[in-house]
């Protein structure tokens, strides 16, 4: 079992920075591909980043794409969501995930981590 504890989240004005922490409980943190997803007020969960057990290869949505950056400190079990120049639609709940290492699946989809975080607040004002 695998637990998630994210921090970092807050208020920022448009143009921001802020970095997101994912602490693991555990000691098979590096088998797990590690996933953040967010969830805005009226809107469904969606796929922001994710990071392979390695932290060989990422994947970003699009809309974060060249702002975000995803990374991995295997030896802290921390995995993290670096985010530059924050606009208002970032505005969300953001919570990592963690799903264990397999093939043939590309860790941007919720229904394929079995691990979640409580999810912390981002709000970017205007």
């Amino acid at each position: 079992q695998v637990q998630l504890v994210e921090s970092g989240g807050g208020l920022v004005q448009a143009g921001g920075s802020l970095r997101l922490s994912c602490a693991a409980s555990g000691r098979t943190f590096s088998s797990y591909a590690m996933g953040w997803f967010r969830q805005a007020p009226g809107k469904e969960r969606e796929f922001v980043a994710r990071i392979t057990w390695s932290g060989g290869t990422t994947i970003y949505a699009d809309s974060v794409k060249g702002r975000f950056t995803i990374s991995r400190d295997n030896g802290k079990n921390t995995v993290y969501l670096q985010m530059n120049n924050l606009q208002p639609e970032d505005t969300a709940v953001y919570s990592c995930a963690a799903a264990q290492r397999r093939s043939g699946v590309t860790f941007t989809e919720s229904y394929e981590y079995h691990h979640w975080g409580q999810g912390t607040q981002v709000t970017v004002s205007s």
